[in-house]
């Protein structure tokens, strides 16, 4: 199965594209996370929220196929999902876990959208528990030197 991962900084259009791809009939894997939801998210649909200790619990029962801690909540995408599923969402964290004989069936697409745009889509977002600088900052950290993607996207109308 060829798998397509989007990975971008925040308010880079991932959610848009990935509706997009399903809208195609690809089977979204919805990440887990121990963030809080946004207003407006829903249970199951934009993600599978769980509390830490149930994070923890799946990494002692090697649950996970990837995981990683970004901006101090945690995201992770099932073994389950990963063999079943054929589109996702990752971090460059979670990407460098794939394994090589994995990577050669899965297309990456890197949504390199401009810093200003991305600040005037998080300025209209509601995030309890974070600010807008604050992820421009932790994305800067996160993506220095990525290049693990097949085709980079830098316009913001797709």
């Amino acid at each position: 199965m060829t798998r397509i991962i989007l990975v971008g900084k925040a308010a880079s259009g991932k959610d848009h594209l990935r509706k997009r791809f399903e809208n195609r009939g690809f089977r979204y894997a919805v990440s887990y996370t121990t963030r809080p939801p946004r207003p407006g998210e829903v249970h199951e649909v934009d993600y599978i929220f769980i509390s830490e200790e149930k994070f923890s619990e799946m990494i002692e029962k090697d649950e996970w196929y990837e995981w990683v801690s970004f901006n101090g909540w945690k995201y992770g995408t099932s073994r389950i999902q990963f063999e079943e599923d054929d589109l996702f969402i990752m971090t460059p964290g979670g990407i460098s876990h794939i394994s090589e004989d994995e990577r050669k069936k899965s297309f990456i697409i890197f949504l390199d959208v401009d810093q200003e745009k991305r600040r005037q889509r998080l300025g209209e977002r509601i995030m309890p528990g974070d600010s807008v600088e604050r992820r421009i900052v932790a994305d800067e950290e996160d993506f220095k030197d990525f290049t693990t993607y097949d085709i980079k996207i830098t316009n913001d109308d797709f």
